[in-house]
């Protein structure tokens, strides 16, 4: 395969919906049967897709999800969890777990790390169903990233969706940016995806982790509020333009027996004409 080829093939896989890398793969092996080798060149875009979509992992042993992100990347494809003190290999192409060992993070932040660690699981197990989050001092101990992913998944529905939050907060000027993002695909009859994306950045009056926390749940609430306006927006102006909810008869359209219909009356609302 060329590297052009290979380059397509794997915008695939870092394009791939949640919940869905699986069935992605599934889909690249149909269409490059010639190609048996193809998976294990794929490597670098199942790392990238992984780590940008902080995809969860379930330890040997445990029942707790872990986030694989760059944050808590240790090289060679090992990561750490700093709440259960370990770190572990991690397969990018089946997504599993192994090697797990005992690991003492160091940090000369290590206290204000466990503080916002604690914070945040209240956070996260207060407001989101399924999710899962990690703390980690990133850029030489200079700043610390906080990481938050909610997954909901429902292939019988024909929907999956994603929620990832990152901040990044430097110490050094009381100062947390970072991003929000919101990945939705609903395909049932179809092919409708949501991708949003909005910026973080404000001023924190304190290091203190529950000032930082405070910051972090007012972003949250007020990105929240918008998307729901934008909704509601769609819905009663875009959406309903594009189509009548239902007909005049209150009735769900039977399309194959629309030849039967009187256009104006059942479905215009208007006068049929003679």
């Amino acid at each position: 395969m060329t590297s052009r080829q290979l380059k397509t093939v794997s915008s695939f896989v870092e394009g791939a919906p949640p919940g869905e890398l699986a069935d992605v793969i599934a889909d690249i092996k149909a269409l490059t049967v010639s190609s048996p080798n193809l998976i294990s060149q794929l490597g670098p875009a199942f790392e990238k897709y992984n780590e940008e979509q902080f995809a969860t992992v379930k330890l040997p042993g445990s029942s707790d999800h872990v986030v694989i992100s760059s944050h808590n990347s240790l090289g060679d494809g090992r990561y750490y969890d700093a709440e259960s003190s370990s770190s572990f290999a991690f397969d990018h192409s089946t997504q599993k777990a192994s090697a797990v060992q005992s690991y003492l993070l160091e940090s000369s932040q290590l206290d204000l790390v466990k503080s916002l660690s604690k914070l945040l699981g209240s956070h996260v197990n207060e407001h989101y169903p399924n999710a899962s989050y990690g703390v980690y001092p990133i850029e030489d101990d200079s700043k610390i990233a906080l990481v938050v992913v909610a997954n909901k998944y429902s292939p019988n529905n024909f929907w999956n969706g994603r929620w990832r939050s990152l901040y990044i907060f430097s110490p050094s000027n009381s100062s947390l940016s970072g991003s929000i993002k919101v990945d939705v695909h609903y395909y049932e009859d179809g092919n409708v995806r949501l991708l949003t994306t909005t910026p973080i950045s404000s001023s924190v009056s304190s290091s203190s982790a529950s000032t930082i926390l405070r910051e972090i749940a007012v972003a949250e609430k007020k990105y929240q509020e918008e998307i729901n306006k934008g909704f509601s927006i769609l819905s009663e102006g875009a959406f309903k333009g594009l189509r009548r909810q239902l007909p005049i008869t209150r009735q769900k359209i039977e399309w194959d027996k629309i030849a039967g219909y009187r256009l104006g009356q059942d479905i215009g609302g208007g006068s049929a004409r003679n």
